[in-house]
Order: structure tokens, then sequence, then C-alpha cells
């Protein structure tokens, strides 16, 4: 398992395209990130082909859904062998803590993090879907709602970043 920091996004519209990229990476010096597109087109094959290359999988599917079925999910994400996968927090306490529950937390376990809110929601898209306060108050609560129900960590806007490391 590499230990890099760097996670290269395999945004591609088919498994040709994303292996050509893979092959051009060391997989001591990345890991790879699948999203919806890539694995809705090529399915747990192209996270196996690229697990044989040495890669560790960042599955990005963002699940989110009723507890049961996103545990499920989250269930599946984790006998495929991936390294990472992410949930929204959106989806409240009882989804993220089935997620966990799910995939466990012994060291061999995915790590699990949670979308706070998508990165391009400006003031009037938060204010549109009737959120109400600031989107970095909003941030701070569901970043310490994953933490309370076992998430490895987040993924947020950089503006929020340093606030959450206070």
């Amino acid at each position: 398992m590499s230990q890099s920091k760097i996670i290269v996004a395999l945004d591609y519209p088919d498994a040709n395209a994303a292996l050509n990229m893979a092959d051009q990476l060391d997989p001591s010096r990345c890991r790879l990130k699948i999203g919806k597109e890539l694995f809705t087109r090529s399915g747990p094959e192209i996270v196996k082909t690229l697990q044989q290359k040495g890669f560790d999988i960042f599955l990005d599917l963002k699940y989110h859904d009723i507890p049961n079925t996103v545990a499920k999910a989250c269930a599946a994400a984790a006998d495929l062998g991936v390294w990472m996968m992410n949930v929204h927090t959106l989806g409240g306490p009882a989804m993220m803590s089935a997620a966990r529950e799910a995939i466990g937390s012994h060291h061999d376990a995915p790590l699990l993090i949670g979308v706070t809110l998508l990165t391009s929601m400006d003031q009037q898209t938060f204010e549109a879907i009737g959120l109400e306060g600031t989107i970095p108050e909003t941030v701070l609560r569901l970043a310490v709602m994953a933490a309370d129900n076992g998430l490895d960590g987040v993924v947020c806007s950089a503006h929020e970043t340093a606030m959450l490391k206070a």
C-alpha cells in the first residue's frame, strides 16, 4: 500500500482512457480516485484491474441514501478492497454510523470520509435548497457530526480547511 498523499483523479469516460493514464503512473508514488462516471461505465472490474497494477483506490461515489442501503453499498466497496470511500454527511448520523459499522474499524478497513457540502455549493444554492445559516457554520456542524459517527475525515472546500483544522 502506497503512503503517498498524491491522489490522481481518473475522471475519464471509460476504462481504456483511465488505464492509459494509469500506465503512465507509478503506484508507489500515488493513489487513484475512481468517480461515478468511470465506475458506472466500467464497474468493479476497473477497481480490480487497477489494484492488480498495484494502485490503492479511493472510490468516490459519495453514498447518500437510507442507512441500510448505504451500509450495504459501503460493505460491497470494502469487499472490493478499496483504500478509501466516501458518504454524504447530509445523510445524517444514522447513515454515517451504519456505514462505519458496515465496514468495520480495524486497521485494514477502508478509510471512510464524509463530503460536507459539495465544493460547488454557493450561498444562493445553499439557501435555495432550504439550508439556513452560513456555509462555514454548516460545514463545521457536518464535520463534527462525521467525527462523532466514526468517520476518518471529511471533504470540504479549501475555504473551510483552516477552520476545520482549528
